[in-house]
């Protein structure tokens, strides 16, 4: 049994946050943020073999709150600066250590669960990279739409190019690949643009969760360019396996980050129904 490949969905859930201080307990449609990221990774360990969930914070209060609902939680340090990081330090202070590591944000109370599922499946029987991430293959519609809303919000939003195996050659704040000629591409694919909208969720393996602290950061990462951390998994020849997911319609909201956001979440859940 101690052979068997082990998977862990880590919760990064941090009490510190500019616009919504302790994000992680407020409620969204009567129930708090915690609980309904916490459900999405149980109802995946009652689906998936040896898999397990923890929830990682650096504050009391939130630890407290998980262990009296009866979540899986546990501390962790104060100076972890991003999820991956988090992840990277629950997973030091496991004396059973998984093959692999899905970093699911605590702020993510929509993620669909079978998204998730997609990134397991692909591991399961693709397991020749380092890190997973899902990305959605842009309609023609879809595309428009984001060239719109890079109107208003440029950095809103992440595009990512693939190669033949499907591995990750750019992400970028700006649509790629540039669309010089959007009718004749259309008449090549009417159905899909050559546009992929990335999905910022990740599983690592193991080997590569480890290394991530002692790997030198990217110039792609620093804020004032594209502040992208998943350069430095690509900086440092690290594969990342883009898998193609469908949301098949549901809206979703990738983080909670504002009051809107949490009116939007519930206008979500009013218009679709709960996930699980």
């Amino acid at each position: 049994m101690s052979n068997e490949k082990k998977i862990l969905i880590c919760i990064p859930a941090r009490y510190a946050s500019t616009r919504l201080p302790a994000k992680p307990l407020i409620k969204i449609a009567g129930k708090e943020m915690i609980v309904r990221v916490a459900d999405i990774a149980a109802y995946l360990c009652q689906h998936n073999k040896n898999c397990q969930y923890r929830i990682a914070t650096d504050n009391q209060e939130i630890l407290d709150f998980c262990r009296n609902a009866g979540l899986n939680a546990m501390m962790t340090s104060e100076t972890c600066r991003n999820g991956t990081e988090r992840c990277a330090d629950a997973v030091d202070r496991l004396s059973d250590k998984p093959s692999l590591i899905v970093n699911l944000q605590g702020d993510n109370p929509l993620c669909p669960p079978w998204i998730i599922q997609n990134i397991i499946d692909e591991w399961t029987q693709n397991p020749s990279a380092g890190v997973y991430t899902p990305c959605v293959h842009l309609n023609w519609t879809e595309y428009q739409s984001m060239i719109e809303a890079k109107h208003i919000s440029p950095f809103s939003g992440t595009t990512v190019l693939v190669d033949s195996n499907n591995h990750a050659l750019a992400f970028s704040k700006s649509i790629l690949p540039a669309v010089r000629k959007p009718e004749q591409a259309q008449l090549v694919n009417p159905d899909k643009s050559p546009v992929r909208r990335h999905v910022g969720l990740y599983a690592y393996t193991l080997q590569t969760l480890v290394s991530y602290a002692g790997l030198s950061p990217s110039p792609y990462e620093d804020s004032a360019v594209e502040g992208l951390e998943q350069y430095r998994f690509l900086h440092n020849g690290i594969p990342i396996k883009v898998v193609e997911v469908n949301y098949h319609g549901r809206e979703t909201a990738s983080g909670i980050d504002s009051p809107a956001d949490i009116v939007r979440a519930e206008q979500i859940i009013t218009k679709y129904g709960e996930l699980i």
